[in-house]
């Protein structure tokens, strides 16, 4: 009698040790994919930083072109309303601004390919390659994020994350993918010449 009370209370204790364990996992994985998009904010803040000097720059030389200036300075706007929250719920969208304002600098470089004075002007030279360092760097943050983000989502998935998710108050949260068709094929400058 007194080994099965003894043998009942090691099962008890030892199934609230496991299922600690397991909260204290999601919450690890649910901390680390948010960490993992705060880090993608800085970098993106750093991009949206970037652009208005590079528009000013590219203004002077492309007085023609005021419209793609126009597009990529409301598409900037559009992404630094998305950005403004921090909930993860809305992550999808501000990725999806965030797509757009990237095709449109794509466009913008590829018209000002058509200016050789803009090309080989030494402020605009210096603003591609910060702008490109910064998108290596948004790079680096979208797979930092995609990792945490699928081992969070895994762990929600499988048994027994969906009984514990809740209780760990984490959800699953978007990847950070490039959805824009017009993202991923490249750039044709002969769209963009007169």
């Amino acid at each position: 009698m007194v080994s099965i009370v003894w043998i009942s209370t090691g099962i008890v204790v030892g199934l609230l040790v496991f299922v600690y364990v397991l909260y204290t996992r999601m919450i690890r994985l649910k901390n680390t994919a948010l960490e993992a998009l705060s880090g993608i904010d800085v970098q993106l803040r750093k991009r949206h930083d970037l652009i208005p000097n590079l528009l000013k720059l590219a203004r002077r030389y492309m007085e023609h072109e005021i419209a793609i200036i126009k597009e990529v300075t409301e598409l900037r706007v559009s992404a630094e309303k998305a950005m403004g929250t921090t909930d993860p719920s809305e992550a999808a969208r501000r990725f999806s601004a965030e797509s757009a304002l990237t095709s449109g600098i794509g466009r913008l470089f590829a018209v000002m390919e058509n200016y050789p004075d803009l090309k080989a002007d030494q402020p605009i030279i210096e603003a591609q390659q910060a702008y490109q360092e910064v998108e290596g760097h948004v790079s680096a943050a979208r797979r930092f994020y995609n990792a945490a983000v699928a081992d969070l989502n895994s762990a929600i998935e499988t048994f027994p994350g969906p009984f514990i998710a809740p209780l760990a108050k984490a959800k699953p949260m978007p990847l950070y993918e490039v959805e824009d068709a017009a993202v991923r094929k490249p750039i044709d400058a002969d769209d963009f010449l007169l």
